[in-house]
């Protein structure tokens, strides 16, 4: 079964990293997507450009366009996985490794009900 990782963190945090921060967790990101790559068992991974690129439709009558995301969180959604699970505890273990290797932040392990590979190219 597919599960969703989403990847929750506070974004003002994440944003203050230096470079050279930022790509030492990715270097340690890289180490679970790799594992899972092997595996064959990696999906599509995303991150997300800040909340400040972000537009928001809201559905009134007529539906409203507005700048940002205007989510009243304190963690913001940074990006996620896919990833190919036998259960959900198989997922646990994946979003404790990907834990491990990103300090702080959260991670929202969901189940993905219905999958269409889509057809856009990265």
């Amino acid at each position: 079964m597919l599960y969703a990782i989403l990847c929750y963190h506070d974004e003002d945090f994440v944003g203050s990293w230096t470079k050279e921060q930022d790509a030492a967790v990715m270097k340690k990101l890289a180490v679970v997507q790799d594992k899972l790559t092997q595996q064959g068992r990696l999906g599509p991974v995303a991150r997300l450009l800040p909340t400040t690129a972000a537009t928001t439709l809201r559905k009134e009558n007529p539906p409203l366009v507005l700048d940002g995301p205007y989510a009243e969180t304190k963690e913001q959604l940074l990006g996620f996985y896919l990833v190919d699970c036998k259960d959900l505890d198989e997922a646990l273990d994946v979003a404790r490794d990907l834990g491990a290797a990103n300090p702080g932040g959260a991670y929202e392990i969901r189940p993905v009900g219905q999958f269409m590979p889509g057809s856009a190219k990265p």
